[in-house]
């Protein structure tokens, strides 16, 4: 029996189908997950460069953001680190939050898994207090699955 795939999951298989260029998927990607979740104000992606040891900014969508993040570092680096998804309800309640935006309230956070090694990390912010739970975490590492095929 197949894995029912959310249709988020379909859409971003679909657009980047046959499509090779990292920057374009992930651009896309971005843009994907910035419209189909509501009350976001930052979703894109940081990809873990190996030589400076420490993950860069990628495609995003929202305000500007850090550039540069080391593992074990706020969310997105404690994500990488532990090899495994966070939901944080109130980024004001996580110790070491890195603030790249003040009006971020809640974030999810998903490593991408390349050939059993972290890519990088989906980020996803929202002004809301609690706006992730586990349903958008499950649906979030089912696109880092679809994305990895794609990168």
């Amino acid at each position: 029996m197949s894995k029912v795939i959310s249709l988020v999951g379909q859409q971003l298989d679909a657009l980047l189908e046959n499509e090779t260029n990292i920057v374009s998927n992930l651009a896309n990607a971005a843009a994907l997950l910035f419209q189909n979740y509501e009350n976001l104000n930052w979703a894109g992606f940081y990809i873990y460069n190996d030589d400076a040891k420490e993950l860069d900014l990628g495609p995003f969508q929202g305000k500007v953001a850090c550039m540069h993040i080391k593992p074990g570092s706020g969310v997105v680096g404690t994500a990488f680190a532990n090899k495994e998804s966070i939901v944080v309800p109130n980024v004001h309640d996580f110790a070491g939050h890195i603030a790249c935006d003040a009006d971020s309230n809640s974030e999810l956070v998903v490593p991408i898994f390349k050939n059993g090694q972290i890519y990088g990390i989906i980020d996803i912010d929202s002004p809301l207090l609690n706006r992730f739970g586990e349903n958008e975490k499950n649906e979030v590492e089912e696109l880092a699955e679809i994305l990895a095929n794609h990168i």
